[in-house]
């Protein structure tokens, strides 16, 4: 089969990439800004603050899980649309807020629109098996893309309009979405369930069982807890040091330039060279030290640069790491149950962490926060520190003859026997074959042949 992308693959990757990125766009960019700015809030306090930045991981881990079941009822696109206006009017009521109520209010609003699974979903839906992990990469990069550019553009825009304005920008990328997803987006040609994508309510115990798993659905909660707990205090120490806010984001685009040409040899290293448990590992025990550091070492600038620029090498480093474990350590046919838990643990740390960070900042001051960082970073270290390494496996999804579906023992069988293939499962019902596979000990001929015998069964 080729590999190269058609023209409605083309299309589909590049709009529903842009969707992506101009929703998470909207979310990132109060990051940076929402603690130094709120004060004018009525009610406002430090742990109203941290349930504001945080407010939209509780919606979205609560609903995340539905809009995409809803997805597969009643259509993509159409549910997508409802998760953008929900994101919309969420961005309108936080603009047009007088106390720190209605701004968490309308961060709960914006998560309540919890379309990442449907637009993941859609691209599967407009993507041959073959070009999908591609796709599904692309994703990935302009979600990392989406965060650099929110930390620049968050307080060049704040400066001048202040928080409303802020919140306006993401109603205006909201609305930029609907039209990209309804003018760009290609319709998808067909409409099916995707278990590399999609939550499988039948796998759902059993990836729940996984301590595997666990550990790293608690390091994505612990990662996005610890940043957004580090929002309720980083913007107060920069401005502390004399940083007015709207220079804030030339100051986070060279650190987060710098950091992202430091992580990508180390996820090099961890992929080519299969060394991912130790640099994730590392990379956890650098983020606690970081932290730490953040508790005594900030008061001078280029100590605060160097350590935001330390931590945001781990965070990156374990920001593309950890979909890349789950990956591995999912059973064939069971990667997006598997995802499903995890992103729900992020949000639900994005919440608790913003809570949490406010709270400490409130009634013990900016240092615990950062202390308290270090110690959820000391107990992650101590969970995944005896973890076994994951296995080297990749992900292959293959599409199959409809006619013979009739012999999936045997075509299971066929799969199982080829070196290199240690999972297989076969889903009639989507005509795919969903293996996990060792690269480096993979018979490639060995499997043409089995997938020959497809095409030949088709043909004949």
């Amino acid at each position: 089969m080729s590999s190269s992308l058609l023209n409605t693959e083309r299309r589909a990757i590049f709009g529903l990439a842009s969707l992506y990125a101009t929703r998470m766009l909207g979310l990132f960019m109060v990051l940076p800004v929402l603690a130094l700015y709120a004060g004018d809030l009525d009610g406002a306090t430090p742990l109203l603050v941290g349930m504001a930045l945080g407010g939209y991981g509780l919606t979205q881990a609560i609903l995340q899980i539905p809009f995409g079941l809803l997805s597969d009822r009643f259509g993509r696109k159409l549910i997508i649309s409802i998760g953008l206006l929900l994101f919309l009017l969420g961005s309108v009521v936080a603009a047009e807020a007088t106390s720190i109520g209605w701004v968490i209010a309308g961060r709960c609003l914006q998560g309540s629109g919890a379309v990442a699974g449907a637009i993941m979903a859609l691209l599967a839906d407009q993507t041959r098996e073959e070009v999908r992990t591609a796709a599904m990469a692309t994703i990935g990069l302009s979600i990392g893309v989406a965060f650099g550019v929110a930390m620049v553009v968050g307080p060049l825009v704040a400066d001048p309009f202040g928080l409303a304005g802020v919140f306006w920008f993401t109603a205006v990328l909201a609305a930029v979405g609907l039209l990209v997803l309804w003018r760009l987006v290609p319709r998808a040609p067909r409409l099916v369930s995707h278990r590399d994508v999609g939550l499988d309510r039948t796998q759902l115990r059993a990836m729940l069982a996984r301590r595997d798993l666990l550990r790293l659905d608690f390091s994505i909660f612990a990662l996005h807890a610890i940043l957004t707990a580090c929002f309720v205090a980083v913007p107060f120490r920069l401005e502390a040091l004399g940083i007015a806010p709207a220079h804030h984001g030339w100051v986070y685009l060279p650190i987060m330039a710098l950091a992202f040409v430091a992580m990508v040899p180390l996820v090099i290293v961890a992929e080519k060279y299969r060394k991912m448990k130790p640099i994730f590992i590392g990379a956890v025990a650098w983020l606690t030290l970081c932290l730490a550091g953040l508790v005594e070492f900030s008061d001078g600038r280029w100590a605060l640069f160097s350590l935001l620029w330390g931590f945001f090498v781990a965070f990156n480093l374990l920001e593309a790491t950890l979909p890349s474990m789950i990956s591995k350590l999912a059973p064939a046919g069971a990667k997006g149950t598997a995802m499903g838990v995890y992103s729900t643990s992020q949000f639900l740390g994005a919440f608790l962490g913003g809570t949490a960070g406010g709270f400490l900042s409130q009634h013990f001051g900016l240092d615990a926060v950062f202390l308290g960082a270090a110690l959820l970073g000391a107990v992650w270290l101590a969970i995944v520190w005896k973890m076994p390494a994951p296995r080297h496996l990749s992900s292959e999804i293959v599409a199959l003859d409809e006619r013979s579906m009739g012999t999936i023992d045997t075509l299971m069988d066929r799969f199982a026997a080829v070196a290199g293939v240690e999972d297989v499962m076969v889903v009639p019902d989507e005509r795919v074959a969903y293996l996990k596979v060792d690269r480096q000990r993979l018979d490639t001929e060995a499997l043409e042949r089995v997938l020959g015998s497809q095409r030949d069964h088709k043909s004949a």
